[in-house]
């Protein structure tokens, strides 16, 4: 939905595609922090110029940040059998040390994690799915692959309305009055929410063989032409970006 209301959706999408996966391994690459610093900032400009407010787009990046985070603390300490860092804590006899080796080394990965991140929120942000599976599929990617994409894309949206339904139906009857019955109820919800969805994909395989289904869905694609200026910001966008990474080699 929110890429919907983006006004980057007009976009020529294989060339946003392109450059924004181009960005991502610049990103996973680059021997310098600053990369992923430079692509961060670039990615929130760009998605807050397409029309998400500042505080969404953070609100977005909490759940991918926060995993980053807690993977970069545990890069942060080495073992040793004696203590050798700035912090070290003892455990059954083995030594956890942070070090500066350790911190520059963790710096170095959370800003590739950040700035790769980045690029593919800022992807799902202002492109539509649709948009996105049209060029896999003119990328030549298995007609298999793209209409599990379609298909999961879809039923994802439905499992979300019944589950909500389900969820209003046990407040109306008080089925979260306490703990236990919460337990039970939630319980309750989700084996029905398993059963209904198993119902749902066979009667949906069902309709698809009916209509002689033999891999392949086909949707109506909006073509968008890439402008000059278009293409002009995407090439100076990821020379900058090989600039500033080409820079922790010098």
């Amino acid at each position: 939905m929110l890429a919907q209301k983006s006004r980057l959706k007009n976009v020529n999408p294989t060339l946003k595609f392109w450059t924004l996966l181009t960005l991502m391994i610049i990103s996973a690459a680059s021997s310098n922090y600053l990369t992923g610093i430079f692509l961060v900032a670039a990615m929130l400009t760009l998605t807050v110029f397409g029309g998400l407010s500042i505080h969404n787009y953070f609100n977005y990046l909490t759940l991918p940040f926060s995993f980053l985070l807690i993977g970069g603390i545990a890069l942060l300490f080495e073992t040793s059998p004696s203590p050798v860092g700035a912090i070290n804590f003892n455990i059954f006899g083995l030594w956890f040390s942070v070090t500066g080796k350790s911190q520059a080394h963790t710096a170095l990965i959370m800003s590739r994690a950040f700035g790769a991140v980045s690029c593919l929120c800022c992807l799902s942000l202002t492109t539509p799915m649709p948009d996105i599976i049209g060029v896999l599929r003119r990328a030549r990617c298995p007609e298999l692959v793209i209409d599990l994409m379609y298909l999961i894309y879809r039923y994802i949206f439905i499992l979300l309305s019944l589950h909500h339904d389900m969820l209003n139906a046990a407040k109306s009857r008080l089925g979260f009055r306490d703990y236990p019955a919460s337990l039970r109820v939630t319980g309750k919800i989700y084996a029905n929410l398993l059963i209904r969805s198993y119902q749902i994909a066979g009667k949906n395989f069902d309709a698809m063989e009916s209509r002689c289904y033999d891999t392949g869905i086909r949707f109506l694609e909006q073509r968008n032409q890439g402008s000059f200026s278009q293409v002009a910001s995407c090439v100076l966008l990821v020379a900058v970006s090989l600039c500033i990474s080409f820079m922790g080699y010098l």
